[in-house]
């Protein structure tokens, strides 16, 4: 099922979002490589008004979980924000290594080789709890299922992926929504 953050009757906290990004946001040409344009998100999290106002955006999004799950790096910042506004708990989702043992973990392919996620295996109560995933951006999709196919294996129930930016011309919304069998809502603040 797709919900975009407007539809929830919030659209002066996105419009200020959106504002945010488009004032703050910085352009990259020819970066991670030739030809692309890259927007960097960095400098929209550095300015307080930026931080906040995705912030709130961001928690509309997520309101109703029980728990944030935001994904290594910048997903750390922007879940530890909102599960702070919404009052409600935050977990770190690390790449393979940087947690302490015991964890739970998914290998998943990237676009030139894999990578592995991980989540503590003991101390975090996952079984039956809502879960809201948050991240950047969305583009392949590949982090984000990864993350989904971690927190279904932990017992989790993945209700939300809340993301700043979705890049248009990447396949990742459909496979979140296929991955997520339409029993999970993406959002995103804006198109890139």
């Amino acid at each position: 099922m797709t919900v975009d953050v407007a539809a929830n009757g919030v659209q002066d906290r996105l419009d200020r979002a959106r504002r945010s990004i488009d004032a703050h946001a910085r352009l990259v040409p020819d970066f991670p490589e030739p030809g692309v344009a890259f927007k960097d998100l960095t400098p929209v999290l550095a300015a307080p008004d930026g931080l906040r106002a995705v912030t709130a955006a961001l928690a509309d999004a997520c309101a109703g979980a029980e728990l944030i799950a935001g994904i290594d790096a910048r997903g750390f910042l922007l879940g530890g924000a909102i599960a702070h506004h919404l009052g409600i708990g935050v977990v770190a989702v690390r790449k393979g290594g940087k947690l302490p043992p015991p964890v739970i973990g998914v290998d998943y392919d990237l676009e030139y080789g894999s990578a592995r996620l991980e989540v503590p295996a003991s101390g975090i109560e996952f079984a039956g709890r809502r879960v809201a995933v948050v991240d950047d951006v969305l583009a392949t999709g590949g982090t984000l299922c990864a993350t989904l196919d971690l927190l279904k294996q932990v017992g989790a129930k993945v209700s939300d992926f809340a993301v700043v930016m979705e890049l248009s011309g990447f396949p990742g919304r459909a496979r979140l929504e296929a991955a997520g069998a339409g029993q999970v809502h993406v959002h995103n603040l804006c198109e890139g």
